[in-house]
């Protein structure tokens, strides 16, 4: 990641990030543990766990570099909010997208704070693990992650006294993958990182107090949600994949969501706003809500499918380049994980986990602002053809959802949408 930057230029810039949270140390013994760990952190080190992190940065064994994570006193949501701000400094631009995903940490044995047998996304299988949310903030200028919370399975959050002996606080109860994940949402709207947009995979997009969270805040989203998701509206209730299978040809555009390993992600997309609510919009409202789905040019039985709130006026395109940015936090995670040992910790107590999870998120934001640069969303042309009689209908350059076909009909009475 940091093949572009000249060592000079490198080594300053990085001493400019220790000096920023250097006075959350109390003490000069912890901040030289402190600036040698996110030194081994960012080193070539095969794995960077105790040992050969101490080895690396010339200590005779790893109890100093432990201290520092185990029992030293030091706060590590005060470097998390330092991380922020240097952030929203070196990355920060106005449009900036915060992107909510989960990682796992594949783990042997039952002490380690929060681990047991369960769904693992980067192992794709159920594993012995922990599981983290993360919040990554991704902008034109690079992408870099900025918060986390370890999720804590109810096998442990109903035994306290196993609470207790991974260091587990009081008062730290059960809370799920949502509901941390609304956690991060607000610390970054309280952060100074400039931000607009929200996007998060489909385990957050189909959590209704998740998107009116963020619909409250003013900001837009584009969250991608189950083929099975309710449209709610004034006239009925339908099935996203069926609103979206009724679409014409025509509502289909081939678009570019953001450069990939082998160049522009190129994908047909569909995307019609639907129809304002006065009672919850008001008669002029500032945002509207669409439905969006992304289809496989290759394989075109795949499709996704999206929820979006926008500012009126937004462009398809605009909503596009947003549904993509979910894709860098996986980036983020590769990075963080290969480059600066995130997942190469050896401790089990819960304050062992914050600290080093906070000190190698410290290490990849100075790998991004050091290597930041501008990404694009390129896109195809638009075929323009007369639209048929459909649901979906063209006006003023978009597609809304102005009168859908027949709701379904399953039973179920209407809920909140």
């Amino acid at each position: 990641m940091q093949d572009d930057v000249q060592p000079d230029e490198w080594a300053r810039e990085l001493e400019e990030v220790l000096l920023r949270v250097g006075h959350r140390f109390g003490r000069a013994d912890l901040r030289r543990r402190m600036r040698a760990y996110v030194h081994g952190l960012l080193g070539p080190v095969g794995r960077k766990n105790g040992w050969q992190l101490a080895e690396y940065v010339g200590h005779s064994s790893p109890a100093g570099l432990q201290h520092l994570l185990n029992r030293a006193r030091w706060d590590a949501d005060e470097i998390r909010d330092d991380v922020q701000a240097y952030v929203a400094e070196r990355l920060g631009e106005d449009d900036g997208v915060l992107v909510i995903d989960e990682t796992g940490f594949l783990k042997k044995g039952d002490t380690s704070a929060g681990v047991q047998r369960q769904y693992s996304g980067t192992a794709g299988r159920t594993e012995n693990c922990q599981v983290a949310v993360f919040a990554a903030y991704a902008s034109s200028r690079g992408r870099t992650l900025v918060d986390r919370e370890l999720y804590l399975p109810k096998s442990w959050t109903s035994d306290r006294e196993r609470c207790r002996e991974a260091k587990v606080p009081d008062g730290r109860g059960f809370a799920t993958k949502t509901e941390l994940a609304r956690v991060l949402v607000a610390r970054a709207l309280s952060s100074p990182l400039p931000i607009s947009w929200v996007t998060a995979d489909a385990l957050y997009g189909q959590d209704w107090h998740f998107r009116h969270m963020v619909e409250e805040a003013g900001l837009g989203y584009v969250v991608a949600v189950p083929k099975s998701q309710q449209v709610k509206s004034l006239a009925g209730c339908w099935r996203i994949d069926q609103l979206v299978g009724d679409a014409p040809d025509e509502a289909w555009e081939r678009l570019s969501c953001g450069e990939g390993a082998k160049g522009p992600r190129v994908y047909d997309w569909a995307a019609a706003q639907l129809p304002a609510i006065p009672f919850f919009d008001g008669g002029e409202p500032s945002h509207r809500r669409w439905v969006m789905a992304r289809r496989s040019i290759a394989r075109p039985d795949e499709i996704a499918y999206y929820l979006a709130y926008a500012p009126t006026g937004t462009a398809v395109s605009q909503l596009v380049k947003v549904a993509g940015s979910r894709w860098s936090i996986e980036s983020c995670f590769q990075s963080a994980k290969n480059e600066c040992g995130l997942d190469q910790y050896e401790v089990r107590r819960y304050v062992g986990w914050y600290r080093h999870i906070t000190l190698a998120m410290l290490a990849h934001a100075f790998l991004a602002a050091t290597t930041a640069h501008a990404r694009t969303a390129r896109g195809a042309g638009e075929t323009d053809r007369p639209s048929p009689r459909s649901a979906w209908q063209k006006s003023a350059g978009s597609w809304q959802l102005a009168a859908p076909r027949p709701a379904i009909t399953n039973g179920a009475a209407p809920t909140r949408r």
